[in-house]
């Protein structure tokens, strides 16, 4: 059973009120989604970042820019000594999340904020589970797109627009990978494919608005045209670029995804097209303001599109992002309002919104996208979960 924060992890009276009036995280990975992460929690004024574990200098170097007054330490283990932490954020790369969250479990549980994939390797699943079982504080998944403006509002208005969802698409047309710290995300057994890796997201809003579970994946992919001329000490990156990946539920609805990374050139990076007996609706969302060429003018705003059978004609909403968030990250402000939510649970008000077995169904669908997509069969992602 999951204590509450409030009781649970605070000691004293004097610590109570300490949390309600500041929470002070403590993060593991400072890399681009980790300064993404600490320029959103430095918005907050009742949060702030008390120390972090970066191992490489010139991230470490941005990240105390970005948060001065917070302790750079050398390892997970002296950062989980840090007296003052009330809660912890790993934003490591992918395949470091398992081990890092046992770590985290046997030394100091505190309420965790995990980034997405929440573990890579299929054979971690037996560990996942332990630590499900036994973890006595809140564990949130970071799904950073259900919480984008016009994501919330096209998951608010799908049901009533659609008159229930029978099904459901989502493109995404993207720049390719960008580079990180030791190229780790240029290769399957790192990031545990780009199903798993960049998917997951869409695979969780799948789940989300279906209200429904997975029953078979089919995909075709490939590596198309990114990374083929890139070579990291002899090897050639072995992650796919473009595909689809088909998802049929338990409740008779499905779902497609679309993926292509070299489709910088779009106006819109993610499109969401839901479809029920009585209409149609769909979400526009822009790419980051920091890609868009500045000779094109204003980048484009997130909108929102409404279209019922009776009386035919779409209707158009425009979902503005306030600036501030816009540039404090490349998520449509939505690591802001996470964190918003996430910060509640820390002191002790409401429970994860998305918990281990959201972020847990997420992965396993990557894992069937990805199985599928090599054997060329129908897999079910129950396997996994």
């Amino acid at each position: 059973m999951v204590r509450p924060v409030a009781r649970g992890l605070c000691a004293t009276n004097e610590v109570k009120e300490r949390r309600l009036e500041q929470v002070r995280y403590g993060i593991i990975g400072c890399g681009m989604m980790g300064q993404e992460h600490m320029r959103n929690i430095a918005l907050l004024p009742q949060a702030s970042v008390a120390a972090f574990f970066e191992p490489d200098d010139g991230m470490a170097a941005l990240s105390n820019a970005i948060a001065p007054t917070a302790k750079r330490v050398g390892s997970v283990a002296e950062l989980l000594a840090v007296e003052e932490l009330d809660c912890l954020l790993i934003v490591s790369p992918n395949f470091c999340h398992a081990a890092q969250m046992e770590q985290i479990a046997a030394i100091r549980p505190l309420p965790l904020l995990v980034e997405k994939p929440l573990f890579t390797d299929p054979q971690d699943a037996a560990k996942l589970a332990a630590f499900r079982d036994t973890y006595p504080a809140p564990i949130w998944v970071a799904m950073e797109y259900r919480y984008m403006p016009v994501i919330s509002e096209f998951l608010t208005k799908a049901n009533a627009a659609t008159g229930g969802i029978k099904q459901l698409s989502i493109r995404e047309h993207r720049f390719p990978f960008l580079e990180k710290v030791g190229d780790w995300n240029r290769f399957n057994r790192y990031t545990g494919g780009t199903f798993v890796e960049k998917c997951c997201h869409f695979f969780d809003l799948m789940r989300l608005a279906m209200g429904a579970e997975p029953v078979r994946v089919m995909a075709s992919a490939s590596q198309a045209v990114n990374h083929l001329n890139e070579n990291y000490a002899g090897e050639v990156p072995d992650i796919i670029d473009s595909g689809y990946a088909l998802v049929d539920f338990d409740n008779g609805t499905r779902a497609m995804l679309e993926l292509c990374m070299f489709a910088e050139g779009s106006a819109y990076q993610e499109e969401l097209s839901a479809v029920g007996p009585t209409g149609k609706i769909e979400a526009f969302v822009p790419g980051p303001g920091r890609f868009w060429p500045e000779h094109l003018g204003p980048a484009p705003i997130a909108k929102l599109v409404t279209s019922p059978r009776q009386p035919q004609g779409p209707e158009v909403h425009n979902i503005p992002v306030d600036p501030t968030l816009l540039e404090a990250g490349d998520h449509n402000g939505s690591t802001f309002y996470q964190h918003q939510k996430f910060v509640s649970v820390v002191r002790g008000q409401g429970t994860p919104e998305v918990t281990l077995a959201d972020g847990w169904a997420a992965v396993a669908m990557g894992i069937a996208a990805q199985e599928s997509a090599r054997t060329g069969q129908a897999t079910d992602p129950r396997r996994w979960m």
